[in-house]
């Protein structure tokens, strides 16, 4: 019996390592159709994205405490998610308990059938790092997965 006590108890410990398999970020592109507005909604963990801030903010704390590396971290986003031929602005943050949302705006030129989207991110600290990337327009969503080195991919723009 002490045994077995002994078996469940270790396989009980092990339990929170396997809880956090990977490592992701959602990012959410939303068009308004009539006029062309976009958001991009980037949600991921902060501690996703604090080992990240070694590599991306050297001369800052590795925190979001520091305001330094949270401004950092904006630029690093903004450089590497790139949506081809929209020039898109930072526009907001939030920061709360293990949830880390980055907004950013811009205005789709046209009436595009498709769009070409970078997306890899944080691949420099998590080789494992994948970023899944919906695209809504007029009430359809597509879907896009990078890794961390990925090339830009084209989605066709639902709605269209």
């Amino acid at each position: 019996m002490t045994r077995w006590l002994a078996a469940i108890l270790l396989l009980l410990t092990a339990l929170p390592a396997a809880a956090h398999r990977g490592h992701a970020t959602l990012s959410v592109i939303e068009i308004e159709a009539k006029t062309g507005a976009v958001t991009v909604t980037h949600r991921m963990a902060a501690h996703d994205v604090e080992p990240a801030l070694v590599a991306i903010a050297p001369d800052a704390q590795p925190s979001l405490d520091d305001p330094d590396a949270v401004t950092a971290l904006i630029a690093y986003v903004g450089r590497r998610f790139r949506i081809e031929g929209v020039a898109l602005a930072f526009a907001g943050q939030r920061l709360a308990g293990d949830s880390v949302v980055l907004r950013f705006t811009g205005t789709l030129k046209g009436r595009p059938r498709s769009l070409r989207i970078a997306g890899s991110l944080f691949g420099e600290t998590h080789p494992d790092h994948s970023t899944q990337v919906n695209v809504r327009r007029a009430g359809v969503t597509r879907s896009l997965q990078f890794g961390p080195a990925d090339p830009p991919q084209t989605v066709a723009l639902p709605g269209g």
